[in-house]
């Protein structure tokens, strides 16, 4: 990771936790210790957003999963980013291989979400990645730079401060497999590229770009290593109490 990208951790929840079970997590997480130079964001199932934004430590983020693309109207089921910011939170998911390859959402949708949420002052983590069969197939590259460049037509320059890309290879994600230092960098590395030929090169060097597929306790560390991996987004791990291991990866 450059020096000039603070470390960054997501912790997405999924559907997962009740009361009693999120407040173990934030009994860990306020326990620490967490190291003070990494931003530390948790993805919060909606209906505890507020729930945990109150008990949470300020110096932790709070993230929707998903928002819809309006300020507000007839979207049975959705929540808008005016919702989330008035309940205290600045974050939210979007565009999550779940929200893609489960509930059908295009490049387009999803970009038109950014869109939104960045204008309504939200800081988002929009995700990108490619299925086994894409990989296998030698099209990551084209996947994910078709993926990126939906997104990237609708944030304003002035915006890319709140925002975090995150790398998700879809047949990482809950299998246990993890791609390699190696592999995640070179990813990481054409999508940085990508971003200077096609934004500019201070975004690229600026923007952060973490890593997300099977991130455990044991693997943190060596991809926090990786020049342009900065930071990882962590699902069933962030639910346990290694996570802090994983938010310490770059100490």
């Amino acid at each position: 990771m450059a020096p000039e990208r603070k470390f960054f951790v997501g912790g997405n929840w999924k559907m997962n936790g009740n009361k009693k079970e999120i407040d173990g997590i934030i009994a860990f997480l306020t326990t620490g210790p967490l190291d003070p130079n990494t931003d530390l964001v948790c993805g919060v199932p909606s209906c505890y957003l507020e729930y945990c934004r109150q008990k949470l430590p300020a110096t932790i983020g709070v993230a929707a999963q998903n928002c819809y693309k309006v300020l507000k109207g007839a979207f049975t089921g959705e929540i808008s980013p005016a919702m989330i910011k008035d309940v205290g939170v600045e974050w939210v998911i979007l565009g999550h291989s779940e929200r893609r390859n489960v509930f059908g959402e295009s490049d387009a949708l999803i970009a038109e979400k950014v869109s939104h949420a960045l204008s309504e002052g939200l800081n988002v983590i929009p995700c990108i990645g490619e299925k086994l069969e894409e990989r296998e197939s030698g099209k990551t590259e084209e996947v994910v730079f078709s993926q990126l460049k939906a997104i990237v037509e609708k944030i304003p320059l002035d915006k890319w401060e709140n925002v975090v890309i995150a790398y998700e290879p879809v047949w990482a994600i809950g299998t246990g497999k993890t791609a390699s230092p190696q592999q995640a960098q070179e990813v990481h590395g054409k999508l940085r590229q990508w971003l200077s030929e096609n934004v500019n090169a201070e975004v690229a060097q600026k923007v952060r770009i973490i890593y997300g597929g099977s991130v455990t306790a044991e693997n943190c560390r060596e991809l926090a290593k990786e020049a342009d991996i900065d930071g990882s987004l962590v699902g069933g791990a962030s639910l346990k109490p290694d996570f802090i291991h994983i938010v310490n990866a770059n100490q």
